[in-house]
């Protein structure tokens, strides 16, 4: 067994993106971004005013990664804001960069600057470090995120309106404006206009709006904490509608809209069901079924970099349901991991069914993994595999918390397969397991033309949980998202005070269950 996050799939032209910690080595690469940046406004900070900062509050300073470049930063300060009030300049709050006001004791995280390199704009990364800065917020326990926005727009606008007029038309979405906008969308409220906050700032004019971020998770008797380990996640599974498709772009179009949708709800992780690309068979009409599904495994390449596009861009994770892969003339079966920091990995579907080696001559694979990701340990079974319950064993043995199960049946038997042996898995494994399928038929597609499905997400059965063991499901046959949050607290709980602990309850002096695989590489 091997969690494989750096095991090379196909070569994908993708970003790896990391988000960590700034780092006093950084200051090069951040000078010349900022000084591309800030070309108007003087370029970068001086080394001493970076050193500053990290040496005053390093865990507010974070950047985003790509390979070694850093390509967007957000700079934060703790501060005692009745000290200063809503009257207040960017350099009196922030001690002229350096930071000198930062106060640990204090009960509001201040925004000092964010930007993105002009190169990596669209990818949303402006969204994932305020991401990063509302959860520094919640861990730290205080009240709120404030900051100085500019309103670079309002230069047009200026001898028309005043700012007090300008911001209501952003509001309102009468007018659009690059930072006042982009701030609103992620949660802020406008509190007041401050006058002269960047007199140098000529594009607004040196007007700025305080903006504020309340964390309703605010507790005046908690403890802070930094590097919170994530207790839940909040997963979105996609009951795909088999549709007809002309090209692939409007395939991934039609997931896109998905993804976008589910990112917009703040989902960590996008499932897409098996073989999810299989109406695109259409186009080679005509062909046996062997030849299309080779054709099918031809497009599988472009569908893969775009979806792990999609992951990057709308910082989500994304299970690529499961995609026809031609390796060494033989054909796999693939699911894919597309992570929101660029890097993909592949779980193969290790038993086709008897169907499947027939009429498609599909092959099994032979690995078998357990997936870090940002939300926790997972992972995948695909379809038929979820019914041998000595994968899953093998997988709790690596403490997944989901299992993720993307299938493709026909018919309600073949259904109720992989449901009930999923809830099995759920209830043997303590862990959750979601399923997601496709629904709707294709008439005139070879072997496409019926299918039955009903996604659901199921937990152990227990006092903590559902009475069911059933967390959501979705309504059968109807192509819809089912969005659910986890807690990982309560496994914990299970596995150690549950009813019965199917874990530590296990006879390992009497069985075990042990991988044979020669490709497996150990731990």
């Amino acid at each position: 067994m091997k969690n494989t996050s750096d095991t090379p799939v196909h070569d994908l032209d993708t970003h790896h993106l990391k988000l960590r910690n700034l780092q006093i080595e950084d200051y090069p690469k951040l000078k010349t971004l900022m000084e591309r940046v800030y070309e108007e406004f003087g370029g970068a900070w001086k080394k001493k005013q970076f050193k500053a900062q990290l040496s005053a509050f390093p865990e507010g300073q974070i950047c985003i990664v790509d390979h070694d470049n850093i390509v967007a930063a957000a700079f934060s300060v703790i501060v005692d804001y009745d000290k200063f009030g809503d009257k207040h300049t960017y350099e009196e709050i922030t001690g002229d960069a350096y930071l000198t006001t930062h106060d640990p004791k204090g009960d509001v995280l201040y925004g000092v600057d964010v930007f993105v390199s002009p190169d990596y704009r669209g990818l949303r990364l402006g969204r994932r470090l305020y991401e990063a800065r509302k959860e520094l917020c919640v861990n730290l326990n205080l009240k709120s995120i404030m900051a100085g926005g500019r309103i670079p727009k309002y230069q047009q606008y200026a001898e028309q309106m005043s700012p007090y007029e300008y911001i209501d038309k952003v509001k309102n979405k009468e007018l659009s404006d690059p930072t006042l906008s982009f701030q609103i969308a992620n949660g802020f409220e406008v509190k007041q206009v401050l006058q002269a906050y960047m007199p140098e700032d000529k594009k607004s004019k040196g007007y700025a709006t305080l903006l504020q971020w309340h964390n309703y998770q605010y507790d005046p008797k908690a403890e802070r904490l930094i590097g919170a380990q994530k207790t839940s996640a909040r997963i979105g599974c996609i009951q795909w509608q088999m549709r007809y498709f002309e090209s692939v772009d409007e395939l991934l179009q039609q997931v896109e809209d998905f993804v976008d949708g589910l990112s917009s709800y703040q989902c960590d992780i996008a499932v897409l069901p098996e073989l999810f690309s299989i109406p695109l068979v259409a186009l080679s009409a005509g062909k046996s079924t062997v030849d299309a599904i080779w054709d099918l495994a031809n497009l599988s390449p472009e569908i893969l970099r775009s979806i792990s596009a999609l992951s990057v861009s709308y910082n989500i994770n994304i299970i690529a349901g499961t995609l026809p892969i031609i390796e060494n003339d033989e054909l796999y079966n693939v699911a894919y991991l597309c992570r929101r920091d660029g890097t993909v990995d592949s779980q193969y579907k290790l038993h086709p069914t008897p169907w499947e080696k027939r009429e498609l001559i599909l092959s099994g694979g032979d690995e078998l993994k357990a997936f870090d990701t940002d939300i926790g340990r997972i992972g995948i079974l695909t379809c038929y595999d979820v019914e041998f319950p000595e994968l899953a064993r093998l997988l709790s043995e690596e403490e997944i918390q989901i299992l993720f199960v993307p299938f493709w049946t026909d018919t309600k038997n073949g259904y109720l397969r992989v449901r009930r042996c999923a809830q099995a898995r759920a209830i043997e494994n303590e862990c959750y397991v979601a399923i997601t399928g496709s629904v709707g038929n294709l008439p005139k597609v070879d072997n496409v033309d019926i299918q039955y499905a009903q996604t659901a997400v199921f937990s152990p059965s227990d006092f903590a949980f559902p009475h069911d063991a059933i967390v959501s499901e979705t309504t059968p046959n109807t192509e819809m998202t089912l969005i659910v949050d986890l807690d990982f607290e309560k496994l914990k709980v299970l596995q150690n005070e549950g009813s019965v602990r199917n874990y530590l309850d296990r006879r390992r002096d009497l069985y075990r269950v042990q991988w044979l695989g020669n490709k497996v590489i150990e731990e």
